[in-house]
């Protein structure tokens, strides 16, 4: 599924406070893990279907996570994830749209 959204520029909407960010998304996987930008990662596909994909991943030494990415449409999708950051939880909730090329 996130081979299916259009490459280019996005923009993550908070749905927590509207702050906005913009990423460079070049296959979708970078919305995996947005609160853990390092690589070295392991990632384990949970659920991955035609609309929604579920992936949990252990960065080690740096926490956890897991997210939801929902696709409304190849330019629209809702990102939902959790897990633990620096020794401290975290809950990211979006929405992200392309906007455009990187």
């Amino acid at each position: 599924m996130l081979g299916q959204l259009t490459k280019g520029s996005w923009v993550l909407r908070d749905r927590t406070d509207g702050a906005q960010r913009r990423i460079c998304l070049r296959d979708g996987r970078e919305l995996i893990q947005l609160r853990h930008r390092e690589g070295g990662c392991n990632r384990f596909v949970v659920e991955d279907g035609a609309s929604q994909v579920v992936v949990q991943y252990t960065c080690p030494g740096n926490g956890y996570g897991r997210t939801t990415i929902r696709r409304e449409s190849s330019t629209l999708v809702q990102v939902n994830s959790t897990g633990i950051v620096d020794g401290a939880p975290f809950a990211y909730n979006a929405e992200a749209r392309h906007a455009g090329a990187c």
